[in-house]
């Protein structure tokens, strides 16, 4: 590693001036992450408070919050 490389560079993982910096392996391998992350994210289940506000607002029943305010 030399000053003008970045801790972790890999060798020949040169940036790219008119893409922000970031080569073309380097953009690609982030890519992959994120979907990596994202994915283990929508196939978590929806927790139950969630499900039953959307259902509240669908119908237009009043939580039980807005019971009391009235």
């Amino acid at each position: 590693m030399t000053e003008d490389e970045p801790a972790g560079a890999l060798p020949g993982d040169r940036p790219c001036a008119a893409r922000g910096g970031l080569s073309d392996q380097t953009q690609q391998r982030i890519g992959h992450q994120l979907r990596a992350l994202y994915d283990s994210v929508l196939e978590q289940p929806v927790p139950d408070r969630f499900r039953d506000l959307i259902a509240r607002l669908d119908d237009g029943s009043p939580s039980p919050d807005d019971i009391g305010s009235v």
